[in-house]
C-alpha cells in the first residue's frame, strides 16, 4: 500500500514527533509530583540521558512509546503486535531502525543496572486510559518499595545491624499471658 502522504508531508508529521515532554512521559510526572515525588528530567549526568531521574531513590523511569521501542516484537519480525505497528511502506528501514532502538535500550538498561540504578520501564501502551490507573499504583507500589529497601539498607549501616534479620519487637517480649 502506497503512502497517501507526499514526501513533504511525510517528512513534516515526522519531524513533529517529540522525544521529549510526550503525552505519556507528562502522565507519569503528574502521577509521581501529585504523589510527592521530586525528579529531574533527562539527566544528561546520568548514562543513557533517561527520562525521569529520581535521585534520591537512585532510580530512573524509562517511558517508551511502543512504536519506537518495538513494545512486543518478536524477532524476527512476521507480524506486528497489538500495540507496535510496523509501516508497509519503508518496512525495512523501520524495521532495522527499531531493532537497532530495541538492542539499544536493552544495553542502556544493563549499564544503568550495573552502576547501581533501579530501572523502571514504562510502555506507551500502558498508560492508555483502560490501563492507566493499575500502570500507576504499580509504580507507585515499586517505588515504595524501592524506598524501603534504601532505608533499610541506611538503618543497618547507620546502627550496625545486620538488615537480613528480623527485628524483634520490645511488644513481643513484655507479652502479659
Amino acid at each position: 500500500m502506497p503512502d497517501h502522504l507526499s514526501p513533504e508531508q511525510r517528512h513534516k508529521n515526522m519531524s513533529a514527533i517529540r522525544s521529549k515532554d510526550t503525552r505519556p512521559e507528562m502522565v507519569v510526572r503528574r502521577f509521581l509530583h501529585t504523589h510527592g515525588f521530586r525528579y529531574r528530567l533527562h539527566v544528561k549526568s546520568v548514562p543513557t540521558t533517561p527520562d525521569i531521574v529520581l535521585r534520591r531513590l537512585h532510580t530512573v523511569i524509562l517511558v517508551n512509546g511502543c512504536f519506537w521501542h518495538g513494545h512486543n516484537l518478536k524477532v524476527p519480525v512476521t507480524e506486528n503486535s497489538e500495540c507496535c505497528k510496523i509501516p508497509h511502506t519503508n518496512r525495512e528501514f523501520w524495521l532495522n531502525k527499531i531493532i537497532r532502538n530495541r538492542e539499544r535500550d536493552v544495553r542502556d538498561r544493563e549499564h544503568l543496572t550495573s552502576l547501581g540504578w533501579n530501572v523502571i520501564q514504562i510502555w506507551e501502551c500502558e498508560l492508555k486510559p483502560k490501563r492507566r490507573e493499575a500502570t500507576l499504583q504499580s509504580l507507585l507500589v515499586t517505588l515504595s518499595k524501592i524506598e524501603l529497601e534504601l532505608a533499610k539498607a541506611k538503618c543497618s549501616n547507620k546502627y550496625g545491624f545486620d538488615a537480613d534479620r528480623p527485628l524483634r519487637r520490645v511488644a513481643d517480649d513484655n507479652k502479659v499471658e
